[in-house]
């Protein structure tokens, strides 16, 4: 792509609008000089030029983090220390806020109330945590009936490739990048091509916070040529990557041919369960809030709704009445609620999606086309109904602002629907009967179930996926865990020892 006639946003911050690598505790271009757009999709024009990083690009900051991490200033260092290194970070992004929602709202589309208050918070918040967790990372002493003295250490892996998408830049990335540093590894990041602005700002904040030179590194450039390079890389210990199950898969054939662990959140498909003795007013407003946020670019999103029959064609008029009036548009408007599709790409699949919804018979309630504004990607949210449970939009992923709709007679039958798509990432139960919240969401196949809500998450509490969308989880001490592996000792203890 050409980046001759590139304006820079001039409200973003020198080190998002300069768009340079970051290897070794240094900014610099790529090896061959190349570069490439980063566009605004509320206005398909350009906001800034960044690196297009090679491979041998990848290699340095490989080799980088390797030495970073084999010399130990960061390996070594007591959790306690790395704590506090990890709790500045968090403040540090706190202080920074308003420059981090910005980038993070121009580069993606993302409503800036919602930048502010969901994304740069709870990244905030996951590097806080894991500052508290980097001081509980103990072994410890098993009893056994053996004359030694036995016990487990838990050390960091080494180097991860820390692999991100395009539609939570800040949060994804810090879900790996904190747990990670939290557990002594280091790090090369390779954001997703067309959203990698907080990963360069993250960079400074990181580096500002007291990371020692060469453990955390960012490269950007092209997904597929620089991915499969750092995953294939004999100086990678691990993986984390967030992505399409497609694209999961081949990183996981990738890594296993060097044995290198990977976690990974794919992709998601959610069923939200609403049975006829939720408090509907409540249940209609977590439906909506779950299928338009992010502008329906949420893996954990809801995009489908099973609805109890007796209640059915009510909700349909709810929400043909309801979701036109939810605020779409400029993303810097602190009233709007729905902004574009990250791209182009995203916009043109939305929009085939329900094409082919409408030719299968689908009734489509409210939205069903693009929104013509700014020159911007936008899609009106969208309600399909009566589509059958093998169509398409329904057992695939959309990934935009759309919802089908289907009915169903009794619970065994809302269940098996739920469970009926290849992916397992989430689902919603919206019920008044405490008993009904358990079983059900002990039956539903998925990573984490919300009741009477949507969407609520927590450093504290894992998520991550079942089936198709992937293993692993992040948050909580699970996410430490799968950056750390256990070493046994066994000290032999006899007389003559003792003497």
């Amino acid at each position: 792509m050409t980046t001759e006639n590139t304006v820079t946003d001039t409200r973003l911050s020198s080190i998002a609008a300069n768009g340079r690598l970051y290897i070794n505790g240094s900014w610099q271009e790529a090896a061959d000089g190349g570069r490439i757009d980063v566009l605004n999709p509320a206005t398909g024009q350009a906001i800034a030029t960044v690196a297009s990083g090679t491979t041998a690009d990848i290699d340095a900051a490989v080799s980088a983090a390797r030495t970073a991490f084999e010399s130990g200033a960061w390996s070594l260092l007591s959790g306690r220390e790395r704590s506090r290194v990890l709790a500045r970070a968090s403040a540090i992004m706190r202080e920074r806020e308003d420059e981090l929602a910005l980038a993070e709202s121009l580069d993606v589309g993302k409503p800036i109330t919602f930048a502010h208050v969901v994304d740069v918070a709870t990244a905030a918040d996951q590097y806080e945590y894991v500052a508290a967790m980097a001081q509980q990372l103990d072994g410890s002493v098993r009893e056994t009936p053996l004359a030694a003295h036995a016990f487990t250490r838990r050390e960091p892996l080494g180097v991860v490739a820390a692999i991100t998408p395009f539609n939570f830049p800040l949060i994804l990335s810090s879900s790996k990048i904190a747990a990670a540093l939290a557990a002594g590894n280091t790090v090369v990041h390779k954001p997703a091509t067309d959203t990698p602005l907080t990963a360069l700002i993250m960079a400074d904040i990181l580096t500002e916070a007291g990371l020692p030179r060469g453990v955390f590194n960012v490269v950007t450039g092209p997904g597929g040529l620089l991915g499969d390079h750092l995953v294939g890389h004999p100086g990678i210990s691990k993986v984390a990557f967030t992505g399409s199950t497609e694209v999961g898969a081949h990183v996981a054939a990738l890594a296993g041919q060097k044995l290198r662990p990977v976690t990974a959140e794919l992709g998601g498909n959610a069923a939200n369960i609403l049975f006829a003795d939720a408090n509907l007013d409540k249940a209609i407003g977590t439906v909506i809030s779950a299928f338009v946020f992010n502008s329906g670019q949420f893996c954990m999103g809801g995009p489908r709704l099973l609805v109890e029959r007796p209640i059915y064609e009510t909700v349909l008029e709810i929400l043909a009445q309801a979701v036109p009036g939810v605020p779409l548009g400029d993303p810097l408007d602190p009233q709007t609620v729905i902004g574009p599709m990250a791209s182009r790409k995203q916009l043109d699949k939305v929009a085939s999606h329900v094409e082919a919804a409408r030719s299968a018979g689908g009734r489509i309630i409210t939205g069903g086309e693009p929104l013509e504004l700014n020159r911007g990607y936008f899609y009106k949210p969208t309600v399909i109904a009566d589509l059958p449970n093998d169509a398409a939009a329904v057992q695939e992923e959309i990934f935009g602002p759309v919802l089908t709709v289907q009915p169903f007679d009794t619970e065994a039958e809302a269940i098996h629907l739920a469970n009926s798509t290849e992916y397992g990432l989430a689902s919603g139960v919206q019920t008044s009967s405490i008993s009904r919240a358990h079983r059900v969401s002990a039956a539903l196949d998925a990573g984490i179930v919300w009741v009477n809500a949507w969407g609520m998450l927590d450093p504290a509490v894992p998520f991550g996926g079942v089936k198709s969308s992937g293993w692993g989880r992040e948050y909580g001490p699970e996410s430490l865990d799968s950056y750390t592996r256990t070493k046994s000792v066994i000290i032999a203890i006899d007389a003559e020892d003792q003497a």
